[in-house]
């Protein structure tokens, strides 16, 4: 598209937004990979909390946006029951946004455990003390279960079963930028695989079917 350059140019959705990450990194005060997630609940609810992306994987054709936590959470039971999710990354330094929609895998394995092994001694006991989404008697239960668990795993805990990671794989990118006047930039990427006569697959059986990204600018 003629007029789609500057800080939007390139063929590559995952390369422009992990650009648009590391420019944020250098102006927002906390958390710059800070982005609302979206899921759906089994009644069609929509619900919607702040977590941390930890990694935009990949390239145009099989890029993915990856976050970490429990699996037994109110956002991972409904991730489990609908395979779908929704996040925003918005940058009020940069006057940007990123919105993503797409499907959801998880992440096990050597991956995870490299990341819970970086994350601080606290934080992985942490992971293994709440029970996240449900109740708790009092901060005081949580703070005693920490200790607990602190004297019992060690300075070497394994990463919990029931903790790991969600690859958001997108079928539909978004990017924005505020303009004046509030006519605002925005281009949309669509995910276009080619059709089910056409899939690809190596001698693993694995699906290796390239995709390719249909582009158009949207109104404000």
């Amino acid at each position: 598209m003629s007029d789609r350059n500057g800080i939007f140019a390139g063929d590559d959705p995952f390369a422009i937004a992990r650009r648009w990450l590391a420019e944020a990194g250098k102006t927002e005060p906390n958390d710059p990979n800070a982005m609302a997630l979206a899921t759906v609940d089994d009644a069609g609810l929509p619900d919607v909390r702040m977590v941390l992306l930890k990694d935009i994987e990949g390239a145009a054709a099989d890029g993915s946006f990856v976050f970490y936590t429990n699996y037994e959470s109110a956002k991972g039971s409904q991730i489990e029951a609908t395979g779908v999710a929704a996040l925003v990354l918005h940058w009020k330094s940069l006057r940007r946004q990123i919105r993503v929609r797409g499907h959801v895998t998880r992440v096990e394995g050597e991956v995870a455990d490299a990341y819970y092994a970086s994350r601080p001694l606290q934080s992985r006991i942490g992971a293994w003390a709440s029970h996240q989404s449900r109740p708790l008697a009092s901060r005081a239960t949580l703070m005693a279960e920490v200790a607990r668990l602190g004297i019992s795993l060690g300075l070497n805990p394994s990463r919990p079963p029931h903790w790991g990671g969600y690859r958001i794989r997108p079928v539909e990118i978004e990017f924005w930028a505020d303009g004046a006047f509030r006519l605002h930039d925005r281009f949309r990427w669509i995910r276009c695989d080619s059709d089910g006569e056409n899939r690809e697959l190596n001698a693993a059986g694995q699906d290796i079917t390239q995709s390719f990204w249909q582009v158009c600018r949207l109104s404000p």
